[in-house]
């Protein structure tokens, strides 16, 4: 086997076992509140998630990658020797992939893109030393651990705060949950259609202008508010049944948006994240194949497959941990709290995506859930686990970068 085979057949490897790896922890973060709430089953989560995940990553995703994700090293560096890069790219999967391979074993939900940046920082350092790194993106990423849970704990926090007063604490809330979901659909449907269309269908080369998108959201909203209002007439009020009965029954209404905004998420984390596991591996391919290295690379098709099937095989075999840690340990969720903390979590991902801010759809997903915890008292939190989260939070990048620095040495000692 010559060099270039083992190469590429050891950066496939990689990139499967990143893939798996991703699919264990990110789109267990998607789909958990709606198991932990049992707005779904382990079983319709998974297939629900397959479906979506594998759309958003073999049809939206990146069909052109960066070499260097988030521009994190100067690349130009590489371009007298090539192949180190490859050394990278593949050291920086391995680290990544084992750490969330940890993490995932331990219940952890972390952010995948932190993990491949971490070790794109780790053989980025050795190779060039500290100049080649972009720190001020760096600071991007540390500011993203405060802007990410934050907003996203605040926005859920508001959502909860007022499904709660306007329907919840009502000595009718069947009565009122039927008169407000029409509206809540149009607004749910309306922002998670300006998610898709707006530069989220950009790799369909289906780049639509902002009064276009907002037409398109506008008519989703309203098509939404029609259905809705029809459907909720088929729901008996039940005032004659106590509050009990009509307060379980509402709940139950809040199952359906929950899983439309989960479906969301995790087509969205498949359109995005997909490039964490796929995108060393094209850089790889175009090495190997052109012999230089490139800002940009293109993503064949049988790659983003590859990606996205694995990730869905991840889930399948090792999701069930962060699930139940998203879902079930951080907080008590019942289907109107799980759709806040989902909802909160789409809408902050996309307004901050669009302002330019930093942002990392795992820890939004987490404070969006903290969020909703608070707003009803902070004993309803357990402080154990959100304290473990916060640490793993911090300890991703550096134990990432020292992984992937082990394996680039190894690399330049037994093929130099």
């Amino acid at each position: 086997m010559d060099l270039d085979t083992f190469l590429f057949s050891f950066a496939v490897i990689a990139c499967i076992y990143m893939a798996c790896n991703i699919g264990a922890n990110d789109v267990a973060n998607a789909m958990g509140t709606s198991v932990g709430s049992k707005s779904l089953t382990f079983k319709q989560a998974i297939l629900i998630a397959a479906v979506a995940e594998f759309a958003g990553a073999f049809f939206v995703g990146g069909h052109v990658s960066d070499t260097i994700r988030k521009g994190m090293l100067d690349t130009s560096f590489f371009a007298d020797v090539p192949y180190q890069l490859v050394y990278g790219m593949i050291s920086s999967l391995l680290a990544a992939a084992i750490w969330l391979h940890i993490a995932s074993y331990l219940g952890w939900p972390v952010s995948t893109t932190h993990s491949i940046i971490g070790g794109v920082l780790g053989f980025g350092v050795i190779a060039g030393g500290v100049d080649i790194v972009n720190w001020s993106r760096v600071g991007n990423v540390v500011l993203s651990w405060v802007v990410s849970p934050v907003m996203g704990g605040l926005f859920a926090y508001l959502v909860f705060q007022y499904i709660n007063k306007a329907i919840f604490s009502t000595r009718r809330p069947l009565a009122h949950a039927k008169e407000l979901l029409p509206f809540i659909v149009a607004i749910v449907l309306f922002i998670l259609s300006i998610a898709i269309f707006y530069k989220g269908l950009k790799n369909l080369h289906l780049d639509f202008t902002f009064p276009d998108v907002l037409f398109f959201a506008l008519v989703a909203g309203v098509v939404g508010f029609f259905i809705s209002k029809i459907l909720v007439r088929f729901i008996p009020d039940d005032d004659s049944k106590d509050f009990a009965h009509q307060f379980n029954t509402t709940e139950n209404l809040f199952k359906y948006l929950q899983i439309v905004t989960a479906f969301y998420i995790a087509f969205a984390h498949g359109s995005n994240d997909v490039a964490n596991a796929v995108g060393p591996l094209a850089a790889v391919v175009s090495i190997l194949q052109g012999g230089a290295v490139e800002m940009k690379v293109e993503m064949p098709t049988w790659i983003l497959g590859l990606g996205g099937g694995f990730i869905v095989l991840g889930l399948m075999v090792w999701g069930y941990r962060v699930m139940a840690t998203v879902g079930e340990s951080i907080t008590d969720i019942t289907p109107s709290r799980g759709f806040c903390a989902t909802f909160g979590a789409a809408s902050v991902v996309l307004i901050c995506s669009k302002m330019g801010l930093p942002i990392s759809t795992t820890h939004t997903l987490v404070g969006s859930v903290i969020g909703v915890g608070l707003a009803r008292g902070l004993p309803t939190l357990n402080l154990g686990i959100i304290k473990m989260i916060f640490v793993s939070w911090i300890t991703t990048i550096p134990f990432t970068a020292v992984i992937s620095m082990l394996f680039f040495k190894l690399f330049l000692i037994f093929i130099p």
